[in-house]
């Protein structure tokens, strides 16, 4: 088949793979201080792995294919990366050397210091989530990305308990037991294809896949599996009490990357394996599900009272946001013709959000050291304690935003020109207001960070240069994702009008917005933070609060998965 074709240079893709993985073995046989000195080897090395990746696929007419063993499938297995592949591996490399760069204050071991077991754990960690993101981007059949999703899964829980505490371990457990509950829906999926179709290999069964019962319950339960995966709303049991306990470089690779790996397969098994099965109402369905991330993920992180907290139910929210492109890749009669228009929204949406959450999250992880608290009332004068970290925190959401001329930017661009020429107006709404809501949360750290204190602060703790370097790097890479449409495969109209009146004009607006949203939602008054809890219509927020708490209990989670897999295969059936 010549699907299945090798190419040249694409034995990298098994180097990419198997790099990071014989690193954490590596340091583990040599255990001690070495993790951290293999990781650092192994980052220039995976980050010139992936960029030598994309040259090939550059220079490639089509996609990059290595056959292990030399057999084609569906009797063996290959390694394939197309253009969607190639961008992921180079994000995620970008991202975990920033992170690494950060994390070596906090679990670095220098020379002449004991050993640390969460510095141990933790490089080997970081070294297994890369490669085991790097398997989910290249695989071909559904198997090994099964595969490949489990090791992530089994590679990120133990970076949410690194502290040890009981608050933690039982975060990591409950993101183990629901992870693992969406796991058993995928597989179930995948036995159904394998049985109906007699094979996983993705183009083969694109080939023979058909929008009959079979497939309609097989995508039904794959997609409800990987949402649970992914914490989108109302499956997002996990993530909060997993990101507020974890050190902030865990946080930052699992918000930033790990849950990518799950929203990737959505986006293979919808546009890649199933597009004839996949149909425009369930679409509906999974951007609604996005919609209802974005307000309720937003209003909750208005009303939290820690930093790190509102970082991490701003995650919930932009994941919504990567859930959105899959009714734009339909036209009005309900046809999938602009899947490729939808697939690079996402990734956009994706990779900007990787890189802008991944620095807001080791900024807050900054604050919290230099201060000894992430209070968000008592952080008046962090911004002059701390500018660099500020800058990060201030940078990434105006990254999230949607700032020109930001990748969400971008994303949010291509998403409203789909919007339009399908007709499907109200998402135009759910992405205007979406960026409203997150400019809610910057102007609230704003009023709070950038108010003179009445005396300096006292007990300050210094903080890495190095790591506010790196928060602040990666919140600006985020940025220079508008290289895509200057030199990229993006049309450089998405940067023609930019910065134009009308476009300052929004953006100006949506700052206005965020600033009502702000001073109507949050507990206290944006300029008198030590004023008493407000009621009137700040209760509404605490509606919100409590509705966000009863969706995240187990039994109201475990409905609600079994809800949305019946919604999906009702909706998918209805053809």
């Amino acid at each position: 088949m010549d699907a299945w074709n090798p190419t040249q240079g694409a034995g990298l893709l098994a180097a990419a793979v198997l790099l990071p993985f014989v690193g954490m073995l590596v340091g583990l046989a040599l255990g001690g201080r070495w993790p951290q000195r293999v990781a650092f080897t192994v980052m220039p090395l995976g980050l010139a792995l992936a960029l030598g990746i994309a040259v090939h696929w550059q220079a490639a007419d089509g996609a990059l294919v290595y056959l292990l063993g030399g057999w084609s499938p569906p009797l063996g297995i290959a390694l394939r990366a197309d253009g969607a592949a190639v961008a992921m591996l180079l994000a995620v490399a970008v991202v975990v050397c920033g992170i690494g760069l950060y994390a070596r204050a906090d679990f670095g071991t220098p020379h002449g210091a004991g050993e640390s077991r969460t510095a141990f754990a933790y490089w080997l960690l970081l070294m297994a989530v890369w490669g085991s993101l790097n398997l989910v981007f290249v695989s071909g059949d559904l198997f090994t990305l099964y595969v490949a999703l489990e090791l992530l899964t089994f590679a990120g829980v133990p970076l949410v308990c690194l502290a040890g505490s009981g608050e933690t371990l039982r975060a990591a457990l409950r993101y183990l037991l629901f992870a693992l509950c969406g796991s058993v829906l995928y597989l179930l999926g995948v036995v159904l294809l394998y049985g109906g179709y007699g094979t996983v290999d993705i183009p083969l069964l694109a080939l023979a896949v058909q929008p009959e019962p079979i497939a309609w319950a097989a995508l039904a339960l794959m997609t409800v599996g990987l949402l649970a995966k992914t914490a989108l709303f109302p499956l997002h049991i996990w993530l909060p009490p997993a990101h507020g306990g974890a050190p902030a470089a865990a946080s930052a690779v699992l918000s930033a990357l790990v849950i990518k790996g799950s929203w990737f397969l959505v986006l293979r098994l919808w546009l890649d394996v199933m597009p004839g099965v996949a149909t425009a109402s369930a679409a509906q369905l999974l951007a609604a599900l996005g919609a209802a991330a974005i307000v309720v993920g937003s209003v909750v992180a208005l009303r939290q009272q820690r930093l790190k907290l509102l970082v991490a139910y701003s995650t919930v929210a932009q994941i919504g946001y990567l859930f959105l492109l899959f009714p734009m890749a339909f036209d009005a009669s309900g046809a999938m013709v602009w899947g490729d228009l939808a697939q690079s929204a996402g990734l956009l949406q994706a990779i900007a959000h990787a890189t802008a959450k991944a620095g807001m999250f080791m900024a807050a992880g900054l604050v919290y050291a230099a201060l000894g608290h992430d209070r968000i009332d008592d952080l008046v004068g962090a911004a002059r304690a701390l500018p660099v970290a500020v800058a990060a925190l201030f940078v990434g959401g105006l990254a999230l935003m949607g700032v020109l001329p930001s990748g969400a930017y971008l994303a949010k661009k291509l998403l409203l020109a789909s919007a339009d020429e399908s007709g499907q107006w109200w998402w135009t709404w759910v992405l205007q207001g979406g960026a409203a809501f997150t400019a809610g949360y910057v102007v609230l750290i704003a009023a709070r960070v950038l108010r003179r204190p009445a005396a300096p602060l006292a007990g300050l703790k210094p903080v890495s240069l190095l790591s506010q370097w790196a928060a602040l790097g990666l919140t600006l890479a985020s940025f220079a994702l508008a290289l895509a449409a200057v030199v990229g495969p993006l049309s450089a109209d998405l940067l023609s009008k930019a910065f134009t009146a009308k476009e300052i004009g929004t953006m100006l607006v949506t700052f206005a917005a965020g600033a009502v949203l702000a001073a109507a939602l949050s507990r206290r008054p944006l300029l008198a933070p030590a004023a008493p809890p407000r009621g009137g219509i700040a209760n509404l927020g605490a509606a919100f609060e409590s509705g966000d708490r009863f969706v995240r209990r187990w039994p109201s989670a475990m409905l609600a998965l079994l809800a949305i897999a019946g919604a999906s295969l009702w909706l998918l059936a209805r053809v």
